[in-house]
């Protein structure tokens, strides 16, 4: 599960190696990634961007900038889509220009323009491998945290044998996940609230809201990518998750509190990104209600408040909330901070034409802590922004 929905930009250089890259690219595809292929005028010699196209389901890039104007650039804008760059087959030019912050060309300006983690496979005879421009090179780029798979030793297409060879698109694969690894969270304990509840008028209807659940659940991919052992509490959803996360399935908001409660012992971080249902049918029919009157009345009762009962604890935990408005967002997300007492609030408006929050693969969210101070973090995917409040999160935490 780690790989899906992940936005792969797969870098091509020239090298008789790029045959491999057509398979990473389709192992990549089937691991539910969404890849998309950067290939310098070089790799074009060995393999064609139809190929890597009909592989990918995706266009293939091969130039910085086009004859037509676009508002946003090719590499700014790759490089804004990418969760990951790989970089395979790794050339010696191309890791000499890496090193150095050239940006020439599409690939090579992606990298620098690039927030996402970075990762060149080197391809390329034994001796350039060897040389010591290369050596020192490799010792830069693993010092700025740029991952290198590889190289393997083996026959080259120069017939020499030697280390060099691009390592196969099988090890790749086991690789890259190690690339959105990290030990923030290594022995925490994180549970998440996600998704909407559901309330109960009868048996065929219920109150809701239009939550979708994916801001949650990206944030419980991103605790585990943290090294957190992860609980998901989530209403009703489509959505999937790993296997390494403890998932309890829940359907109204007592079934959720009763499952924080259960949880919440050994607990070092509560992130409540559910939309709880504030009130429920004081009397839910175990009949299907028919139509008569032209109207009637539902009696509501107040929902059990999930944060306000975990910051009751004696026992200290970290307690992220989340406050979705339609209007007055800091100064509503604030309020709700202070009554909550809450470490954390992200706050994010909702509303219709807005493309955000509810449903939306993307989100725009202010953070403020308890301390005062406040974050703005633009328009960016769930997947994405999940990892940075993770980071933010573990930030606040050792302040």
């Amino acid at each position: 599960m780690i790989m899906q929905n992940k936005n792969i930009i797969i870098g091509m250089t020239g090298g008789i190696a790029a045959y491999k890259t057509a398979e990473l690219v389709r192992g990549l595809c089937n691991l539910k990634a969404k890849v998309r292929v950067i290939m310098t005028k070089n790799s074009e010699e060995f393999i064609t961007p139809l190929t890597m196209q009909t592989l990918s389901g995706e266009p293939v890039y091969t130039e910085l900038f086009k004859t037509h104007f676009r508002k946003n650039l090719e590499h700014i804008a790759l490089s804004r889509f990418a969760d990951a760059v790989v970089v395979a087959p790794a050339s010696a030019n191309f890791i000499a220009k890496l090193t150095h912050g050239l940006a020439d060309d599409l690939l090579s300006a992606v990298c620098l323009a690039t927030t996402a983690p970075i990762a060149v496979v080197p391809a390329m005879n034994k001796e350039m491998w060897q040389a010591a421009i290369t050596q020192e090179n490799i010792a830069a780029l693993k010092k700025r945290n740029i991952f290198v798979f590889g190289p393997a030793s083996g026959e080259q297409a120069c017939g020499e044998v030697g280390f060099g060879r691009m390592i196969e698109p099988q090890e790749i694969l086991k690789l890259i996940p190690k690339m959105f690894e990290s030990q923030l969270f290594y022995g925490k304990k994180i549970v998440i609230t996600a998704g909407p509840t559901r309330e109960n008028i009868d048996p065929v209807r219920y109150i809701s809201n239009y939550s979708s659940s994916k801001m949650g659940y990206a944030l419980a991919e991103a605790a585990l990518e943290a090294g957190a052992y992860v609980v998901l509490i989530s209403g009703p959803t489509n959505l999937d998750c790993s296997t390494k996360i403890k998932h309890i399935n829940i359907h109204t908001a007592e079934e959720m509190h009763k499952a924080v409660m259960q949880e919440i012992s050994a607990c070092d971080v509560f992130i409540s990104a559910a939309a709880v249902s504030d009130y429920r049918p004081a009397n839910s029919s175990s009949q299907k209600t028919k139509k008569g009157t032209e109207r009637i009345s539902i009696e509501l009762k107040r929902n059990p408040d999930i944060l306000s009962a975990v910051t009751s604890l004696k026992r200290k935990i970290f307690v992220v909330g989340f406050a979705a408005e339609t209007k007055n967002l800091v100064a509503n997300a604030k309020e709700k901070l202070i009554n909550k007492k809450l470490n954390m609030i992200i706050a994010n408006k909702v509303g219709s034409g807005l493309g955000l929050g509810f449903d939306s693969d993307d989100n725009e969210v202010v953070i403020l802590h308890k301390n005062g101070k406040s974050v703005k973090f633009p328009k960016m995917r769930k997947n994405k922004l999940a990892r940075e409040l993770i980071k933010t999160i573990r930030s606040a935490m050792l302040s």
